[in-house]
């Protein structure tokens, strides 16, 4: 029945990876995506371990993935000195069970999308579609408010609804209509790609400078025949508040002689950052954006999930990795309770309040606190990192934040799957948990 269905709002890569969820339990569900065609935008995003866990319970494995991206070996920091303060291993070779995995933002949404399609059928997919709002129905169900891409409405009647819409969101606008606006701590972002060849260990997650101004470079694909391959860059800088960020659009294309400048001083005898920018295949502005997180992402039959419940600093590459786990997350409690409100209370009970937190964690720079720390005690320069900061303090804080985001080694090693092999979500669509 239509009125069986589980609607998403959005159709990125939490709205998708949601959609594979819910098909691989045995959910009905409608995608509903604003864009009249999908295609490979953005640049290089990070998949972590517990995300990448979730894609092969889905069926997404190292061949699909080594399609759109690269497992990384190494994630580290460097002072503007050129001098290291932390480095460590990644994925497998780390010991974790999964890869982490770089990959082009855009063709990774794609192939997503490819699977959506293949398992449940085009029309699963409506793109030109974007959902402005919802009405609760006495029954428990919920109808969501679709407005066209030439004008037109029409409703849509569903079990529930999932509010997958990013940043924007108009079901958290609704859901939460006196929420903050977007808050803005001061910093741009120049994000885009240039070929070259790899630094490190060939695969290394690299972020360079101060925690005011600082460049992110790593590749998002094995290297050609040249040895060249495509490397992500993002490079930041931190203004005051009386810059006026709201004249930057969100991936505005640019060009690369706007900003250049401020990272000159970025030559190294294994890094020429001007000679890399300079090569740019793309480039775009934006602005470091979240909200404040909110006391609940759950309004009866409609829940939030991905960047519409909490949208967070890109600081510790985990925003779409969250994302995938609030699907699944959603996923198991349909399997144990049904596909409800009750399901969705639950849900929420277990992860607005935490990932709120590593949203404010990520806010007060993530895992690039280490940055920070360095400059309130030597002002950035130094000539041994154990005389600032001990290792012993260095390996504590990205274990901490480790832990906050979901994806330390140990502890994701021995968790059981997120959703046992061929579970199927309980059969009575209702909202009486005790049935």
């Amino acid at each position: 029945m239509e009125s069986d269905r589980v609607l998403i709002a959005g159709g990125g890569i939490g709205g998708l990876a949601l959609a594979l969820t819910l098909h691989q339990i045995g959910v009905p569900c409608t995608i509903f995506e604003s864009v009249t065609e999908l295609r490979p935008l953005g640049v290089g995003i990070n998949l972590q371990p517990n995300a990448v866990r979730e894609l092969e319970a889905l069926g997404i494995g190292e061949a699909d993935m080594e399609a759109v991206g690269i497992a990384a070996r190494e994630w580290a920091l460097v002072g503007l000195n050129g001098k290291e303060i932390y480095s460590e291993p990644r994925g497998k070779v780390a010991g974790y069970h999964w890869h982490q995995y770089a990959v082009h933002r855009g063709r990774f949404h794609l192939m997503l999308a490819a699977h959506v399609r293949n398992r449940l059928g085009d029309d699963a997919l409506r793109l030109g579609q974007k959902v402005t709002g919802y009405t609760k129905q006495a029954d428990g169900s919920v109808v969501a408010h679709i407005t066209h891409a030439d004008g037109s409405q029409s409703d849509e009647h569903g079990a529930l609804l999932i509010g997958a819409d990013g940043i924007h969101s108009a079901i958290r606008a609704q859901m939460h209509p006196d929420q903050p606006p977007i808050r803005w701590g001061g910093t741009l972002m120049w994000r885009g790609t240039s070929k070259s060849v790899p630094i490190r260990t060939g695969s290394s997650f690299v972020g360079l400078g101060t925690h005011r101004h600082r460049v992110v470079i790593y590749p998002i694909s094995a290297p050609d025949e040249n040895g060249l391959a495509d490397i992500n860059w993002i490079a930041e800088q931190t203004y005051d508040a009386s810059h006026d960020w709201t004249k930057t659009g969100w991936f505005r294309p640019c060009e690369v002689a706007d900003f250049a400048h401020h990272f000159d001083g970025f030559v190294y005898d294994w890094l020429d950052l001007p000679a890399l920018l300079a090569k740019a295949d793309v480039a775009y502005e934006n602005p470091m954006i979240d909200r404040d997180p909110i006391p609940t992402w759950v309004d009866g039959p409609v829940a939030l999930m991905g960047d519409a419940a909490h949208p967070m600093y890109p600081t510790g590459s985990n925003g779409a990795s969250q994302a995938i786990i609030d699907g699944r997350v959603l996923g198991r409690y349909f399997v144990e309770r049904g596909v409800n409100a009750d399901s969705l209370a639950a849900y929420n009970a277990e992860l607005c309040e935490p990932v709120g937190q590593l949203a404010l964690r990520n806010r007060g720079a993530g895992p690039f606190g280490l940055l920070n720390l360095v400059d309130e005690r030597c002002g950035g320069t130094f000539e041994s990192i154990d005389d600032v900061i001990p290792e012993a303090e260095r390996k504590a804080f990205m274990l901490a934040y480790q832990s906050a985001a979901g994806f330390a080694r140990d502890t994701l090693n021995a968790a059981p799957p997120i959703i046992a092999s061929g579970a199927k979500a309980k059969e009575r669509l209702c909202d009486d948990a005790s049935a």
